[in-house]
């Protein structure tokens, strides 16, 4: 199988501050060229994709991992506002969250979520599902590099 070996541009919206050293180390972890920034307030978030006062001279993402649970603005208005937006709606949104309702997992994937993952409680699990994701969204699909 070949990799996709571009390197991409990671934004993980992550306000768990554990979860989120967890995701960065196993994403440096594989060796490859990631750039990773990681986002903690949904209201951050959307001032980092719409390149917003501090995160002007950002990237923009070529993948996103979005928890729901965000102080600010909730992952579930973050998500509507990225897929209602013709600039941002490309980018592939994984919903990483600890969210286990039926509701959140319907509306995450009526919002045009492309993935739903529920986050294991025990670390090494969780640690294995973000190398899963990492392996399929990063290493199998070719995203929409821009």
């Amino acid at each position: 199988m070949e990799e996709n070996s571009t390197c991409c541009f990671i934004l993980i919206l992550e306000e768990n501050q554990r979860h989120a050293n967890l995701i960065e180390s196993v994403f440096t972890e594989t060796g490859r060229p990631y750039q990773l920034a990681i986002v903690r307030d949904g209201r951050q978030a959307m001032d980092f994709l719409h390149q917003r006062g501090e995160f002007t001279d950002t990237p923009r993402p070529h993948l996103i991992l979005l928890d729901l649970n965000l102080p600010g603005k909730d992952g579930r208005e973050v998500l509507a506002e990225i897929k209602a937006d013709a600039k941002l709606r490309r980018i592939p949104i994984v919903v990483l969250t600890a969210c286990t309702d039926k509701t959140d997992i319907l509306k995450s994937y009526a919002l045009q979520g492309n993935s739903y993952v529920i986050k294991a409680d025990d670390s090494c699990q969780l640690a294995a599902i973000v190398k899963r994701i990492e392996e399929f969204w990063l290493g199998i699909v070719t995203l929409p590099l821009e």
